[in-house]
């Protein structure tokens, strides 16, 4: 099949191009609009903002267990590789709810599967905090990774239906900067918690009461949307295998494991790494996690201004080629000053995330428009299966000098992501549009 990039195909053939797009809204016969990027507007902001809060509460919740790894081991008296499984249970469950979500979801009203769903997880939270072992602690996540995998699934179902595609990419980047929010806002204070309380559920209560205050203006504010297909009476497992078989999806759903493989065999092994090997302590770490966070949040915001203007290939793989350089760099970091391993934090962390934006605009353009919730509920599945497995893979290679010493054989971890790294770049260049109708006009 023959892929056009249209607007600019447009403009080279001096053609109006109306495409039917088969979603919720359909735009028959429309025009191609000449402006590759319009501002979002102050409705799709307000939406936006929400959808950034709903993120940054179970973002939080996620990553805030990587850098109380040390505290973890001490208080629960657990080994690491207990540690990976803790790490590994919200995205392994996270994973079973996206593929079960991904069957039905285009079934139900979003808003309401939305809030069921971060009801649910916010409850899970709350588990965690109060967790008074090893074992309650493992069953809190993966209840954690439950609910919220659907909650991340129907965000980007949100984006999806409610964003004109030459704004999405703004979009996409405004929700999924809540991660740097979340590293640079959201962790040093839960750590400074947990510090400060010697308790390393004092986090896990402080995200609880946050997320109830979002939860509130979620009830309030988040719009109504209909599923697509809630007057079909299709079978859930029908819906599944049509989602499974369409090449597009199929290459999405690889292209989006081999990203995240690259990115989470490394992440929750830095902080162990910047402590055993690099000489730094746990006081340091706010710092490293408050810069990087900060550095990242502009990064990821201009990426989905680069992906608007200059399309989302070209900034994918110019972002992943410099993600494959930081991964080698940070795996092999020598005893090394504060600032020197702020700024190679930084650099990874930036290089990683901003990668995020154009993957997303690359995979949400190349769903069929008839099946997006679906879609998204099964590539979010395999996103978390990835950031699960990803860290049992790691602490299958790492070992250590001597118990609680310098990590060993991290350096082979980052020549294994960057091969992933380079798997995901080449997989890129696979995503294409859905084969929608086009009506074309002199």
């Amino acid at each position: 099949m023959l892929y056009l990039d249209w607007p600019v195909e447009m403009d080279r053939l001096g053609l109006r191009v109306g495409c039917v797009y088969f979603s919720r809204r359909v735009r028959e016969s429309a025009v191609m609009p000449k402006s590759k990027s319009s501002p979002l507007t102050a409705a799709e902001w307000k939406l936006v903002l929400l959808l950034a809060a709903i993120n940054f509460t179970h973002i939080l919740d996620f990553v805030i267990v990587m850098p109380l790894g040390d505290q973890l081991r001490h208080e629960l008296s657990i080994t690491p590789r207990q540690f990976g499984f803790i790490v590994s249970a919200y995205g392994i469950c996270a994973t079973v709810t996206g593929i079960i979500a991904s069957t039905v979801i285009d079934r139900f009203d979003r808003r309401r599967t939305m809030l069921w769903s971060f009801i649910g997880f916010l409850a899970a939270t709350w588990y965690c905090g109060l967790a008074p072992s090893f074992t309650h602690l493992l069953v809190a996540r993966g209840l954690s990774g439950l609910c919220g995998g659907v909650v991340a699934s129907t965000v980007m179902a949100f984006i999806v239906e409610l964003i004109p595609e030459q704004r999405r990419g703004r979009a996409i980047g405004a929700v999924t900067s809540s991660f740097a929010f979340a590293s640079t806002i959201g962790l040093p204070i839960g750590l400074a918690l947990a510090s400060a309380t010697e308790h390393f559920g004092t986090p896990f209560l402080a995200i609880a009461v946050f997320g109830t205050l979002v939860l509130a203006a979620t009830a309030k504010l988040l719009p109504s949307l209909p599923g697509t297909h809630r007057d079909l009476h299709v079978h859930p497992l029908k819906t599944l295998r049509d989602v499974a078989s369409q090449a597009n999806h199929l290459w999405s759903f690889a292209f989006m494991i081999a990203m995240i493989f690259g990115t989470f065999m490394i992440v929750p092994y830095i902080a162990p790494y910047l402590q055993a090997n690099c000489g730094l302590s746990r006081d340091n770490l706010p710092l490293v996690y408050a810069v990087a966070g900060a550095f990242s949040l502009f990064v990821m915001n201009f990426s989905g201004w680069l992906t608007d203007h200059f399309g989302p290939r070209r900034v994918f793989a110019g972002a992943a080629g410099a993600a494959v350089v930081m991964t080698l760099v940070i795996t092999n970091l020598p005893p090394v000053s504060l600032i020197v391993a702020v700024l190679v934090t930084t650099l990874f962390m930036c290089v990683a995330s901003s990668r995020m934006v154009p993957a997303q605009a690359m995979m949400l353009r190349s769903a069929d428009p008839k099946s997006r919730g679906a879609f998204t509920s099964l590539n979010t599945a395999m996103s978390h299966f990835a950031t699960g497995v990803g860290p049992l893979i790691s602490g299958s290679i790492i070992g250590e000098v001597y118990p609680g010493g310098p990590l060993t054989q991290y350096w082979l971890v980052g020549v294994v992501a960057v091969c992933f790294g380079l798997l995901a770049i080449g997989l890129s260049f696979m995503l294409r549009p859905p084969a929608d109708p086009i009506v074309m006009t002199t």
